[in-house]
Parts: structure tokens; sequence; C-alpha cells
């Protein structure tokens, strides 16, 4: 995994002061392979938010933190919640290839 701990940690903690506590984060992409070089970050946040505009607001705050924390930076976020109607394939990729943090 091509991240640091203070990555790491800046970003479950952030994730959780977002989303709330029981939100769970997990890397995918090619920031998962030590082989590769660059890339963005890709996080698939899995959080027990139902109302859609609260979700939004979670997104664009956390996107904020972290781009204050770890300096500006591509960091793409997936969202996963209860009820989400359309589950495209690239969340099952996220959950099934991702490394928890």
């Amino acid at each position: 995994m091509r991240l640091s701990d203070y990555q790491r940690q800046m970003i479950v903690q952030s994730v959780k002061s977002c989303f709330g506590p029981k939100a769970r984060v997990k890397l995918f992409g090619s920031r998962t392979d030590d082989s590769r070089r660059g890339g963005d970050i890709d996080l698939l946040i899995t959080t027990d938010m139902q109302d859609v505009n609260d979700i939004v607001r979670a997104e664009m705050r956390c996107q904020v933190q972290l781009q204050q924390a770890l300096g500006e930076q591509k960091i793409d976020m997936l969202i996963d919640y209860p009820n989400r109607g359309h589950y495209p394939a690239i969340f099952r990729i996220a959950e099934q290839s991702g490394i928890a943090l």
C-alpha cells in the first residue's frame, strides 16, 4: 500500500469525523500496488447515513479536510450507504479488492 502512516491516519480520522464513527474506509486502485508509481487516492467509504443531502455535505467536508491534511492530491471517493438504489460494478470491485484502513 502506497500511503504513509500519517496519510492513513488522516484519512480514517477525516472519514469518521465527517461520516460518523461507524463509517468504514477502504483504499482501492493503483495505490494498493506497491510496484506502481503515482496515481490518485481512491477511497470506498461505507456509512450508515441515509439522507443524500447529508452524505453530499459530508463528502465535501471530507474532501476539504483531506486536502488540508495531505496537500493538493487527487482523491476520489465512492460513498456506499443504506438503500442506495443503483450499485455500479466499481463498488463491487472496490469492496472486493480494497484494503481496509
